[in-house]
């Protein structure tokens, strides 16, 4: 299956003022999945996962889940045309929350 020509859309919440503590940025984007969230996309998202320096979290309908693991991720059950949140919390939170929405957004 190609590539989905829609982009994530994304929403942030960025801190208060630009004094605050870069470590508490936020930062949310959700993609429409082109494909089912199945091992081979869930294992690419886990390891990128697991080398951020931020929080990061995996939301779809009710359940939010540690995108580390790739059992995690599979148990979303997120399948093509659905809507999955990422959540990034901390240093590099808006790169981060990117990087997986790419993934998201091109799995096969």
């Amino acid at each position: 299956m190609s590539p989905s020509s829609e982009s994530p859309s994304a929403e942030s919440t960025a801190p208060a003022s630009p004094h605050d503590d870069p470590a508490l940025a936020r930062h949310e984007i959700s993609v429409v999945l082109p494909a089912n969230l199945h091992a081979r996309p869930a294992g690419r998202l886990a390891r990128a996962a697991a080398g951020l320096d931020c929080a990061v979290q995996l939301e779809f309908g009710a359940r939010t889940v540690d995108p580390t693991g790739v059992l995690a991720v599979m148990a979303l059950g997120a399948t093509a045309g659905s809507t999955v949140t990422v959540r990034a919390q901390g240093p590099g939170a808006e790169a981060a929350a990117a990087a997986l929405a790419e993934i998201l957004a091109t799995a096969e």
